[in-house]
Order: C-alpha cells, then sequence, then structure tokens
C-alpha cells in the first residue's frame, strides 16, 4: 500500500473514533462507527492473501450487523423519547440492543468468535490495531449509556468473557490467537466494572493499550508469530527474551506488576458495592490466563537451544534494529503500580 493512501486511510480510520468520542447526536455517534469499520478493512487487508481477506469479510460481517442493531436501537429510543441526543434516560429495550451491539463490537462473549479467527489472518501491526484503538469507541459509549445499562445482561457477559478469555488460550501455539482471547478476557473485566466505576474502565482500557502495544511491538521486533519461533529467541536476543518474560508475567497480573493494578481496583471497586461472588470468580478465571502467560514465559526463557559456535550469536551482531519506544513503554507496562495510591481519586 502506498504512503499516502495509508495515510489517508488511518487519518479517516481516527476521524471516525473522534467523532464517535466527541458526538452527542446518536446519527452521528453511528457515522463515526461507519467510518472506522469501512477504514479499517484496507489496513486488515494490507497483506493481500486468501486468508486476510476471509478475515477482512468476518469483520466486516460483524461489523455491520452491530451496526444494524446499534441503529434500531437508536431507532427504538428515538420513537420513545423524540429525540436523537445521547442522554442518560433510555428505554430498557433501547439500552439492551445497545448494549449487545457495543459486545459485538467489542467481542464480548457470546459474541467473541470474530475476534480470534480475524486477529490470526491479519499482519501483526494491523492486529496491533485490531486489539487497542479499535476498543476505544465501542467502551466510550459503553462508559456513556453505563446508567441504563441492565446488570443482568452484560455482568453474565463479563464473567463468560473473562472465562472464555482464559479457557480458549490455554492449548494455543500461535501468538496472534493467545492476544486475541487476552483481549476478550480484558474486555470482561472492563464491562464487569463499567457499571459501578465508568471511570475506573478508562484505567483498565489505558493500560491494557500501554501492555498490549508493547507485547505487538516486541513480537514484531523479533518477527515471532508461534510459541515455536519464540522459543528460540534467547539464543538470539537476550534483551527482547527479559522484556517478554517481565511483560507477560504484567499481562497476567501477577504483582507487582503493572497489569495488576487494574485487576486489584476492580475487584476491591465490586466488594465495596458488596458483591462477593463476581469479584471471586473473576479472580478464579483469571488464574486460566495467567497459566498460559507463565506458558510463554516458559517457553522464552527457559528453553535454551544450543548454538554450534556460541562465540558467533546473532544477537553479538544484530545492531540494525532500533528499539525506541520500547524501553519507555515497557517501564510503565510493568512499574506503574507505586502509582496506584494517586488513583484512589477514581473511587
Amino acid at each position: 500500500m502506498k504512503p499516502p493512501i495509508l495515510l489517508i486511510i488511518m487519518l479517516t480510520v481516527i476521524s471516525g473514533t473522534m467523532i464517535v468520542l466527541t458526538s452527542s447526536h446518536w446519527l452521528m455517534v453511528w457515522i463515526g462507527f461507519e467510518m472506522n469499520m469501512l477504514a479499517i478493512i484496507p489496513i486488515l487487508m494490507k497483506k493481500s492473501n486468501p486468508r486476510a481477506i476471509e478475515a477482512s469479510t468476518k469483520y466486516f460481517m460483524t461489523q455491520a450487523t452491530a451496526s444494524m442493531i446499534l441503529m434500531m436501537g437508536v431507532a427504538i429510543n428515538l420513537l420513545y423519547s423524540g429525540q436523537w441526543t445521547m442522554s442518560k434516560t433510555l428505554c430498557p429495550m433501547a439500552s439492551a440492543m445497545m448494549t449487545i451491539a457495543l459486545a459485538m463490537k467489542l467481542g464480548l462473549a457470546p459474541f467473541h468468535f470474530w475476534v480470534p479467527e480475524v486477529t490470526q489472518g491479519i499482519h501483526m501491526s494491523s492486529g496491533l490495531i485490531l486489539l487497542t484503538w479499535q476498543k476505544i469507541a465501542p467502551l466510550s459509549i459503553l462508559y456513556q449509556i453505563s446508567p441504563t445499562i441492565n446488570p443482568n445482561l452484560l455482568l453474565p457477559m463479563a464473567i463468560a468473557s473473562v472465562l472464555i478469555g482464559g479457557w480458549g488460550g490455554l492449548n494455543q501455539t500461535q501468538l496472534r490467537k493467545i492476544l486475541a482471547y487476552s483481549s476478550i478476557a480484558h474486555m470482561g473485566w472492563m464491562a464487569a466494572i463499567t457499571l459501578y466505576n465508568p471511570t475506573m474502565m478508562v484505567l483498565n482500557l489505558t493500560i491494557y493499550i500501554i501492555m498490549t502495544s508493547t507485547t505487538f511491538m516486541l513480537f514484531m521486533y523479533n518477527s515471532s508469530t508461534t510459541t515455536l519461533s519464540l522459543s528460540q529467541t534467547w539464543n538470539k536476543m537476550p534483551l527482547i527474551t527479559s522484556l517478554i518474560l517481565t511483560l507477560m508475567l504484567s499481562l497476567g497480573g501477577l504483582p507487582p506488576l503493572s497489569g495488576f493494578i487494574p485487576k486489584w481496583m476492580i475487584i476491591q471497586e465490586l466488594t465495596k458495592n458488596e458483591m462477593i461472588i463476581m469479584p471471586t470468580l473473576l479472580a478464579i478465571t483469571a488464574l486460566l490466563n495467567l497459566y498460559f502467560y507463565m506458558r510463554l514465559t516458559y517457553t522464552t526463557t527457559l528453553t535454551m537451544f544450543p548454538s554450534t559456535n556460541n562465540m558467533m550469536m546473532k544477537w553479538k551482531f544484530d545492531n540494525t534494529k532500533k528499539m525506541t519506544l520500547l524501553p519507555p513503554l515497557t517501564v510503565i507496562s510493568t512499574m506503574l503500580l507505586p502509582i496506584t495510591p494517586l488513583l484512589s481519586i477514581l473511587d
């Protein structure tokens, strides 16, 4: 893809999300979603092959269905209230339809089937955009309609997402599918807290985007797409290996790393709201995620293949690629826990 065309498409993707974030009119929100969806398709098909075309088609069908349901919910709310303006009073039917549409766009269970398939079929850089930037617009609308969402609809989807996100990643060897299931699980955590403290959902989203972006960048830098290729990184690049080790543990939510902050604060907030079963289920199912992250850590750092000539290892001469954003992003992704007291303003 030529740079000017890519620039125009990327600007359209960003503009679509910004329209959704800044609009107070339901029609403009829908237009922003459509701009974003139609512009992201060429990015998903950047590497033109049958797998990418199939993934783009699946993404388009799912997102188009979600947009249709969202517009139907907006139309029902228009008949109920007589206005297009976004307000905190939605009729129950419109709120339920909008919640289902946003769950489809986010990949929450039971509408999660497209996420691993689409992520696996596209390039790593496209997967990075799909699993980070594309989550911002739906979550912003979920934030705004959170007072009217039915808990009996959203909370079961949240628990199911965390469970499926952990369960589905257990037997995967493809890194993109593992990150896709990780995304489903993180969306479940965000959906669970949206009803009680939407600002904490924004904190979770921010940390998730930083950690996922850093992970994708490390895998792209290392040219790894499977656990097998990841297992050979120690002989090539020990520094990258140690970064991946720390980042995997942070993604799994292990203290004292940054990934522990949202899980800790969400469990604390749910407990304050006199919910015991919900945070207990979330904490137990999060162990599934931690298991396959630990497995990746083991694959990356504890398996060292013998080299035929130890004095000529590749990493001693591999200075062609420059790491600019990776060091600060890795520090942010792993060492934010000491600033947690400053986040008490979210309570």
